[in-house]
């Protein structure tokens, strides 16, 4: 997935997946949109799976947040770390906890399908 961002002219500091997710942290140009890059990375990744033989499919849609630059690298630890961090606690559990820690609005009916 870094080379395809490479390819597409964004950068991906650092990607880390677990069984039922993936977490990214991208340097997009000012001129990108966040969805176009989801849709190179997403798309891209489905087409080589699919031509190395690999059933697979991503979901429909995603989350995004921005982080200020003095984060990166707590960004990164996090990102590297997942595993340790969903021992404890699940996906959907931190997910949503990080939108009631920051007062983020959202409806259930579009979270996790």
């Amino acid at each position: 997935m870094a080379e395809i961002a490479k390819k597409q002219g964004f950068e991906a500091a650092v990607i880390g997946g677990v069984r039922d997710h993936v977490h990214a942290l991208l340097f997009l140009p000012p001129i990108m949109p966040l969805a176009k890059a989801v849709q190179y990375l997403k798309g891209s990744s489905s087409k080589w799976l699919h031509e190395d033989g690999v059933n697979f499919s991503w979901q429909e849609g995603y989350g995004a947040f921005s982080v200020s630059a003095s984060q990166t690298e707590s960004v990164v630890r996090y990102i590297k770390n997942q595993a340790a961090h969903y021992a404890k606690k699940s996906f959907a559990e931190e997910f949503l906890d990080f939108f009631r820690k920051y007062n983020v609005p959202y409806d259930p009916k579009y979270v996790f399908g």
